[in-house]
């Protein structure tokens, strides 16, 4: 199967970045969102991505012209009905994402395959609303996703092999490496990943050393690009804590339960980079 039309559904940071790659690499794209003014948000923060790639001389003012050409924005599921691929960068919600995709099934012909970038919840669960299980994978991206070489690839119990082998070509043409998962928590870099930052969170929170400490120690000695906790920062505390309890209640061992301090933080309202303050505190610049 050939891809040439992709729709996809959001357009916050996720899903506005998985929209811009595609139709850089020229997909004809479809974006939606639930309202009007989330969705002109979204648009116009690919334009300014756009922009900024003009004035770097990465591309052409004319290329840029030909990229939101192909991209058209929808606050309807109909404009999915004539999509070959449907990529769903919505809230990490089982409920809302089955809702979904139930709605998908009935809306998009039999070929389109379905690909949802969660980053932790079980995709079979997500496929068991529909009648296309065998069409039906996880394809996660990470952010920022215009720089992100990564895309995982996560084949259910169901999915067929041409499924997989399409997807996995579909990602590539994004200039993505793709990798391939089962469909377990966390996949494959986030059960790596999660682990190795709950940790250090632990290590900060029994005292045995500062956060600057620890970040160097991992940054200089790992030769790490930044250190556990300004990456925890940078992922969202929160989402670092709904990740671990994911993986916890899925494997009920104590690595993937988050500690107390993460918790208390999350509470507080201090998510990171996004709050303007997690394990750092950042200016509004």
């Amino acid at each position: 199967m050939e891809i040439r039309k992709v729709g996809v559904v959001g357009c916050g940071l996720m899903g506005g970045g998985i929209a811009q790659v595609a139709a850089q690499s020229g997909y004809d794209v479809v974006v939606r969102e639930i309202n009007e003014q989330l969705l002109n948000a979204g648009l116009d923060r690919i334009k300014g991505n756009l922009r900024r790639n003009v004035q770097k001389g990465q591309m052409s003012e004319s290329e840029m012209e030909q990229v939101l050409g192909r991209l058209h924005g929808t606050v309807s599921l109909e404009s999915f009905a004539d999509r070959d691929i449907v990529l769903e960068a919505v809230i990490e919600n089982m409920p809302e994402k089955r809702q979904l995709y139930g709605e998908l099934d009935k809306i998009c012909p039999p070929h389109t395959i379905f690909a949802s970038n969660t980053s932790s919840l079980t995709i079979i669960e997500m496929a068991a609303a529909t009648k296309r299980q065998d069409r039906f994978v996880g394809l996660h991206f990470f952010n920022p996703v215009p720089t992100m070489q990564l895309a995982e690839v996560v084949k259910t119990i169901s999915s067929s092999e041409s499924t997989v082998e399409t997807v996995k070509r579909f990602a590539e043409s994004l200039n993505k490496t793709a990798i391939v998962a089962k469909d377990t928590p966390g996949f494959i870099v986030n059960r790596l990943l999660v682990p190795y930052l709950l940790d250090a969170i632990r290590v900060y929170e029994e005292g045995l050393a500062t956060r600057e400490d620890i970040d160097d120690g991992m940054r200089l000695g790992c030769n790490h690009p930044m250190g556990p906790l300004t990456l925890a920062d940078f992922v969202g505390l929160d989402t670092l804590y709904f990740i671990g309890n994911i993986m916890f209640d899925e494997f009920k061992e104590p690595r993937f339960a988050p500690p107390t301090l993460l918790k208390r933080l999350v509470l507080a309202g201090q998510y990171g980079r996004k709050t303007g303050k997690g394990f750092y505190e950042y200016s509004s610049k």
